[in-house]
């Protein structure tokens, strides 16, 4: 299995959807591949933040130009 054929089934994986022949080819293919064992944990801890509904303190510098662009996009579509 390649990187590309494991991201065209992640969404079937991480909800147990998947073929099992083709979980124990993920699987494989993960255990030797750091980067699609990274982009599938992160989408596991996404998935689990979300369930249980824990808020996400994001630091003021980033909220704070989070809302200037925020406010920005939505002036140039409304004004």
């Amino acid at each position: 299995m390649k990187c590309e054929e494991l991201l065209k089934l992640l969404n079937e994986y991480v909800d147990g959807t998947v073929d099992p022949g083709l979980c124990e080819e993920f699987e494989k293919h993960m255990a030797a591949c750091n980067p699609c064992q990274v982009v599938v944990d992160n989408i596991r801890r996404t998935i689990t933040l979300y369930r249980n509904g824990q808020p996400c303190e994001m630091p003021l510098e980033f909220r704070e130009r989070l809302h200037a662009v925020v406010r920005q996009k939505w002036q140039e579509q409304h004004l």
